[in-house]
């Protein structure tokens, strides 16, 4: 049997902020959202067309208690071709939660606190 990664899901609070947040850090854009009628829920898919994989932000109407985003373990992983550029615009976001130099690699939060590592492309 053969299987393909398509998404990865996490929830967020603020839905419009954390839209904003991974337009300006990631560039990912919406690419198709899911919601039913009632407004209770709301699945937004988010993508760059680089790659086939999509972030899955979920969103439940009522919901003011922080997620339990777990340990700094599990965080997704974004490459660049421009480390130093991206360290630039992460730094003026106020982002950067973590950097390791010796691996030149760093992580940012988003509005949640869902770590996000920043590799350069090797």
């Amino acid at each position: 049997m053969a299987f393909k990664m398509i998404h990865t899901e996490i929830h967020v609070l603020d839905l419009d902020r954390s839209l904003a947040f991974y337009e300006e850090a990631l560039g990912l854009t919406v690419q198709r959202e899911v919601a039913p009628e009632d407004g209770s829920w709301k699945i937004v898919f988010l993508g760059n067309g680089g790659a086939g994989h999509q972030l899955e932000l979920t969103w439940n109407d009522g919901r003011t208690e922080p997620y339990d985003m777990g340990t700094r373990d599990i965080h997704l992983a974004f490459e660049t071709p421009d480390i130093e550029a991206a360290h630039e615009l992460h730094e003026r976001m106020g982002c950067i939660v973590h950097e390791n130099p010796k691996m030149g690699i760093y992580f940012i939060a988003d509005p949640d606190g869902f770590w996000l590592e920043i590799v350069p492309r090797r």
